[in-house]
């Protein structure tokens, strides 16, 4: 599977995010083989763990972008590969997709939520504490040297809805 985002919309599966700082839309749209073709501008991953299906109405997205180094790919795939899976037992969680670029170096973590407040009681949780316990410990990622982080990661929010523009 293959997830692309993109500055416009493409069918009329797309779905369209809304950033909650008021930019302009960011069109995402899943495909089940690799596109053949990309616009300038679209961002095509590979999907590379999921559970749950895009929502088909209104959901609130939140992505989590990580740089990671050619030489950490391994060791962060496998890490979101080998996860707790404690997300998806949370009360208006719909879907996950963890998301390695095709170009560049930043995956994508892509959940969906029914709400924005799922999302912040889902922060304040036993499961988000569980699945982020090695975090700043000598066994987490974060810690390991050299880094497999190329960067700092940065989380973008988004109202979702079908596009209806086509």
């Amino acid at each position: 599977m293959f997830v692309t985002f993109s500055s416009r919309p493409t069918s009329d599966l797309t779905l369209q995010f809304d950033l909650i700082e008021g930019q302009e839309p960011v069109y995402v749209q899943e495909h089940k083989e690799m596109p053949a073709d990309n616009a300038d501008g679209d961002q095509t991953f590979q999907v590379i763990d999921h559970t749950g299906d895009f929502p088909a109405a209104s959901a609130f997205a939140v992505i989590n972008n990580i740089p990671v180094t050619p030489e950490g790919r391994e060791a962060f795939e496998e890490r979101f590969l080998n996860r707790a899976r404690m997300i998806e037992e949370e009360p208006g969680f719909r879907a996950i997709r963890v998301l390695r670029p095709l170009q560049g170096d930043t995956y994508r973590i892509l959940t969906f939520w029914e709400t924005e407040a799922d999302f912040a009681n889902w922060q304040q949780s036993k499961a988000y504490e569980k699945a982020h316990q090695k975090r700043h410990t000598p066994q987490g990622m974060d810690q390991q040297k050299p880094s497999i982080f190329a960067g700092a990661s940065f989380v973008t929010k988004y109202h979702v809805q079908q596009s209806e523009e086509v």
